[in-house]
């Protein structure tokens, strides 16, 4: 459990995610360049073929901390040869600050001067989203990374799709996502079935986009090294849809599609605030430690 103390009042938490969840030589040698922030957290998963790191710390050594970490996966990881079911547009994909703690101008003028140096020192083509979008289509993750990478290579030098830093896609490393948003928890659910349409089908009835839950997106997702399917989440907002609402949806239409939910997980860090009582045997999760709890006081 991370305790943000009254005198901390600059944290910011960064979760960058980068194109690898395989190799975990590779995982250990890319976070091993973080120098300047704690990492709290680091969750890899070899369909997804993605790691995500959480990393706490003020708002300049974050900064440095997710310019150290691109710059190794970059040396050391290749878009071309990526493979993995989770949607992708870069060797690192999406690079999330939360102002835990810190005023949230300051936080996006950060990421403006991250987004900057990552294109001046390293080429790296940058879009903005979340509350550092400047084009408010921008503000939704799954608009600027639609269609995944192949689709980009096709369409980056159409103007609607043109990076707000930069130009082209880097030949080996693709472009990032760059944002500032709200604390967001990451949660799967396993299903014991094999049929995709079934996990298809009940991320579209739960996210918000279909007309299901508030702050909810969705997919349906192929485990082929377990033999089983994944409806993996993302709550956007706790506070209007919280974790016992979402795994309650998604329950009842396991129920109704006659398939047995095996476990869940959680990814990365959670606010306090989400928590409650009897949460691990409500949830299923299949691990949950209290260091993955982040306490604002």
């Amino acid at each position: 459990m991370f305790r943000a103390q009254p005198q901390m009042n600059k944290l910011v938490e960064c979760v960058p995610n980068f194109s690898e969840g395989r190799d975990l030589a590779l995982v250990d040698e890319i976070v091993a360049a973080v120098k300047t922030a704690k990492v709290f957290n680091v969750h890899s998963d070899p369909d997804h073929n993605r790691t995500v790191v959480t990393m706490v710390g003020g708002p300049q050594e974050v900064k440095q901390a997710a310019f150290d970490l691109t710059l190794r996966a970059m040396q050391l990881l290749n878009i071309r040869e990526h493979e993995g079911e989770h949607p992708y547009i870069g060797v690192v994909d999406v690079i999330p600050f939360v102002p835990v703690s810190c005023p949230l101008p300051e936080v996006l003028c950060l990421v403006r001067e991250l987004g900057e140096e990552l294109w001046q020192k390293l080429a790296l083509p940058v879009y903005y989203y979340g509350e550092s979008a400047l084009k408010p289509e921008r503000k939704e993750l799954p608009f600027v990374r639609r269609g995944g990478y192949h689709l980009l290579c096709q369409e980056i030098n159409i103007p609607e799709r043109q990076p707000d830093v930069g130009h082209d896609l880097h030949f080996s490393a693709g472009v990032v996502a760059v944002g500032v948003r709200d604390f967001l928890i990451a949660f799967n659910v396993n299903l014991k079935t094999t049929d995709l349409d079934i996990a298809k089908s009940i991320a579209k009835n739960i996210r918000e986009k279909s007309g299901g839950l508030k702050g909810v997106r969705a997919l349906g997702i192929s485990l082929l090294s377990r033999g089983i399917t994944q409806v993996s989440i993302n709550l956007c907002d706790h506070r209007m849809t919280s974790l016992k609402k979402v795994f309650a949806e998604v329950k009842n239409w396991a129920q109704e599609y006659q398939v047995e939910i095996l476990e869940s997980e959680l990814v990365g860090m959670i606010p306090q605030e989400a928590v409650f009582e009897g949460m691990a045997d409500y949830l299923k999760l299949a691990s949950f430690i209290d260091k993955q709890i982040l306490v604002v006081v």
